[in-house]
C-alpha cells in the first residue's frame, strides 16, 4: 500500500493504493477479502486488500432473516466450527402455513418443496456472523475501515474504474465545510469489487454507465421488515423455522413471512412484501404489524418483549435479472448484483460464493500483472458453479408467485416438487417495481388498526429500537430530482405512497403556513433500506451516501 495526496473539491485529500479495494463489509465483501488473502498465502506472495464499510462497525447495517446454508462457508473456511463461527442453532423443524384471517393450514411435510426444507442449515444472526468473518479477515491482514462510506466511483483516463472516494465528513446542510470538516480519501486499486447489498448506490451508477442491465430482465425487489423478540421460555423451540403465505396480504399481492427460533429464548419474526404491489394505499409496515396478530403467530409473541427492529430491501429477480457482472476495473458481487435465491429466502451463501469467485478472478489478474480490464473469468466461473445450478432451478419462482397466491402455489409446486426445477420454460419480469402502482382513484383505501403497544407498534418507536442516528448538520442523503413531483404527481395521483412504503416514517405530507401540502423528509430516521429509491413511481427520489457511520446500528439482527 502506498499513500499520496491530491487536490479534491475541498482541498488536499489522502490517496491510498491497493491491489484490490472492496466496497461493503457484508458477507460478500468479507468473503472476497478472505479469499484473496488465502490465495496469496497459498502462492507465497503478497496482495494488499482493504474493505470499506459505511456502518459504524461491521454488522451494523446487516439485516437478514436468517437461516443460513453453510455450503459456501464450508468452502471458504472449512474449519469454521473450530474457529467459533456463530452458527449455533441447527434447524430442527420446518413448518409452512397458508394463513387466512383467523385460521391456518399447514403443508404436509411430504408435500414441502426442497426450497423450504432446511435440514443441515442454521438459524443465525447474520450481523454476528459478519462480525466473525471480519475477525477472520483481519487475522489474514485485510485492512478494514468501518465508518467510511464509499461515495464516488473514480475512473482512469481510459474509462476503467480505478477505485472509490469516501465521503467528506463535516459538510453542513448548506453544502459548505463546517468546523469539524474532514475531506474524504481516495482509494485506488487495480480492481474494485462492489458488494454494497441490494440497490447499491454506486452499483446503480455503474449499471447505468456501463449498461450492465442491458439484455437482462428488470431487477425486482421485496421489502423485508424484521423484529427480534424475547419470548416465554415455555414457548421457545430452538431451531423451529416457520414460513407463511396469505393473510394479511390479498391473494394478488406477493409476500410472506418468517418466524425463526434462535437461541437465548429469542425469535426473529419478519415479513416480506414484493415491491411490485399495485395499491398505493398498501403499507408494508402496517401489514407486518397485522400479521403478528394472527393466532398462529401471536401465541409465540404474547407475553414477550420486542428488543430490536429493522428493514431492508432484498433483490428478488433471480437469475433472469442478473446484470452483466463485470466492467473495466471492477465487478458486482453478492446482492449488489442480485444473487439472492428468493425461493429459499436465502442470500448469504450466494454472497459468500460470489465473493470467492470474484476474488479468484481478481487474484489471478493481479498476479498476471493486469489492471483495469474486465475480469471475465468471474462470470465464467459463476456459470459453471453450483450456485448457477441452484438459481437456474429457481428462476421462475418470483414470476409465478407474482401471478397470485393460488396459481403461483400450484405452479411452484409443479416446478419445484414434481419436476425439481428442470423445466424447459423461463418466465420474464416485465415491469420495474416503480411502474406498477395504480392511481389511487382506481384502488380501495386500506384501513389499518391502531397499534396496541404490546404486539403491534408505530414507526417511530420501531425506529428507536434500530439505534438509527445520523449527524444532523449534513446535507440530506434523500434527494429529490424535482421538488415539485411529490405534490404534483405522487400526492395527487397516488395519494402520497412514500408516506406508506417507507418503514421508518421518513416521508410525511404536512400543511405549511399557507395550508398547502408539503413533503417533509425526516432523513434522520432513515434505515438505509432503499425502498424509496426503488418504489417512488417517478424515480424522483434518489438515495445518496450519507456520512459514514450513520444509519442503523443492529446488534444481533
Amino acid at each position: 500500500m502506498a499513500t499520496t495526496c491530491i487536490t479534491g473539491q475541498y482541498g488536499p485529500r489522502e490517496t491510498m493504493e491497493y491491489d484490490v479495494v472492496v466496497v461493503g463489509g457484508g458477507p460478500a465483501g468479507l468473503a472476497t477479502a478472505i479469499r484473496l488473502k488465502q490465495r496469496a498465502a497459498e502462492a507465497g506472495t503478497e496482495i494488499s486488500v482493504c474493505v470499506l464499510e459505511k456502518g459504524s462497525e461491521l454488522g451494523a447495517h446487516i439485516l437478514s432473516g436468517a437461516v443460513m446454508d453453510p455450503r459456501a462457508l464450508n468452502e471458504l473456511i472449512p474449519d469454521w466450527k473450530e474457529r467459533g463461527a456463530p452458527l449455533d442453532v441447527p434447524v430442527t423443524e420446518d413448518r409452512f402455513l397458508f394463513l387466512t384471517e383467523t385460521g391456518a393450514r399447514a403443508v404436509p411435510d411430504w408435500a414441502l418443496p426442497d426450497n423450504f426444507r432446511n435440514h443441515g442449515n442454521y438459524v443465525i444472526s447474520l450481523a454476528r456472523v459478519t462480525r466473525w468473518l471480519g475477525q477472520q479477515a483481519e487475522g489474514l491482514g485485510v485492512e478494514i475501515f468501518p465508518g467510511f462510506a464509499a461515495a464516488e466511483v473514480l475512473y482512469r483516463d481510459d474509462g476503467s474504474v480505478k477505485g472509490v472516494a469516501t465521503g467528506n465528513m463535516g459538510v453542513g446542510k448548506d453544502g459548505e465545510p463546517a468546523g469539524n470538516f474532514q475531506p474524504g480519501m481516495e482509494l485506488h486499486a487495480k480492481y474494485t469489487i462492489f458488494c454494497e447489498g441490494a440497490r447499491g448506490h454506486l452499483g446503480r451508477q455503474l449499471s447505468e454507465r456501463f449498461k450492465l442491465q442491458d439484455g437482462a430482465d428488470p431487477q425486482v425487489y421485496g421489502l423485508g421488515i424484521k423484529e427480534l423478540w424475547e419470548i416465554d421460555p415455555s414457548k421457545h423451540k430452538p431451531g423451529l423455522v416457520i414460513h407463511t403465505a396469505g393473510w394479511p396480504l390479498d391473494t394478488q399481492t406477493y409476500g410472506g413471512s418468517f418466524l425463526y427460533h434462535i437461541d437465548n429464548n429469542q425469535v426473529m419474526v419478519g415479513f416480506v412484501v414484493g415491491l411490485g404491489y399495485t395499491n398505493p394505499y398498501l403499507s408494508p409496515f402496517e401489514e407486518f404489524q397485522r400479521y403478528k396478530t394472527h393466532p398462529e403467530i401471536r401465541k409465540f409473541l404474547e407475553g414477550g418483549k420486542r428488543v430490536s427492529y429493522g428493514a431492508r430491501a432484498i433483490t428478488a429477480g433471480g437469475l433472469v435479472s442478473l446484470p452483466k457482472l463485470v466492467f473495466p476495473g471492477g465487478v458486482l458481487a453478492g446482492d449488489d448484483a442480485g444473487f439472492l435465491n428468493v425461493s429459499r429466502i436465502k442470500g448469504s451463501h450466494a454472497a459468500i460464493k460470489t465473493g470467492m469467485l470474484a476474488a479468484d478472478a481478481a487474484f489471478d489478474a493481479v498476479c498476471a500483472g493486469r489492471q483495469g480490464d474486465e475480469l471475465v473469468a468471474y462470470p465464467q466461473a459463476f456459470r459453471q458453479s453450483w450456485l448457477h445450478t441452484e438459481l437456474h432451478k429457481a428462476r421462475n419462482f418470483k414470476q409465478w408467485m407474482s401471478k397470485g397466491l393460488v396459481l403461483g402455489t400450484l405452479m411452484v409446486g409443479l416446478e419445484q416438487k414434481l419436476l425439481r426445477g428442470n423445466v424447459p420454460w423461463t418466465l420474464r419480469h416485465r415491469y420495474r417495481d416503480h411502474e406498477t402502482l395504480k392511481p389511487a382513484s382506481q384502488c380501495v383505501p386500506i384501513e389499518y388498526p391502531r397499534p396496541d403497544g404490546k404486539l403491534t407498534f408505530d414507526r417511530l418507536s420501531s425506529v428507536f429500537l434500530s439505534n438509527t442516528n445520523h449527524e444532523e448538520n449534513q446535507p440530506s442523503h434523500l434527494t429529490l430530482t424535482d421538488p415539485s413531483v411529490p405534490i404534483a404527481l405522487n400526492l395527487r395521483t397516488y395519494a402520497g405512497p412514500e408516506a406508506r412504503f417507507c418503514p421508518a416514517g421518513v416521508y410525511e405530507f404536512v400543511k405549511d403556513a399557507k395550508n398547502e401540502d408539503h413533503l417533509q423528509i425526516n432523513a434522520q430516521n432513515c434505515l438505509h433500506c432503499k425502498t424509496c429509491d426503488i418504489k417512488d413511481p417517478s424515480q424522483n427520489i434518489v438515495w445518496v451516501t450519507p456520512e459514514g457511520g450513520g444509519g442503523p446500528n443492529y446488534p444481533n439482527m
